[in-house]
């Protein structure tokens, strides 16, 4: 993969792992997180991080310029109320930000035990997200 790689998500266990992988390999990283003092001690001091939510469109309209591709590992299971219509949203609006920036989104993250018990709200998050980019994954 060549390019500026966002990484959302980055605070998970995913997300960091993802995180630290690319920046083993040289890859140069943008990492969006809500809290980016949270982050910000635990990724390498050339990755870019940067304020932003990915239900908020003005944030991610300032996180994915020059960005290359990028990973999409956030889920709202944490949230109340209809966590997979909240998933839905923030994966549209996400996919119209990656398009507007002409961003390849890599949605396919590892599943794991808690991603497989609401893989319903996932699996509708991706193909959300699938339908919304038009530059190659």
């Amino acid at each position: 993969m060549d390019g500026l790689v966002l990484v959302t998500g980055g605070t998970g266990y995913i997300g960091g792992r993802l995180t630290e992988a690319l920046e083993r390999r040289g890859t140069p990283v943008r990492a969006l997180a809500r809290r980016p003092e949270a982050l910000a001690s635990r990724v390498h001091r050339d990755t870019q991080v940067v304020a932003g939510d990915v239900v908020d469109a003005p944030s991610l309209d300032r996180a994915l310029p020059g960005v290359h591709s990028a990973y999409y590992l956030v889920h709202s299971m944490g949230a109340t109320g209809d966590f997979a219509a909240l998933d839905r949203e923030a994966a549209r609006g996400f996919a119209q930000a990656a398009r507007r920036a002409a961003c390849g989104i890599e949605p396919r993250p590892p599943r794991s035990t808690h991603v497989r018990a609401r893989g319903r709200s996932r699996l509708l998050a991706r193909h959300t997200l699938r339908a919304g980019s038009t530059a190659p994954a």
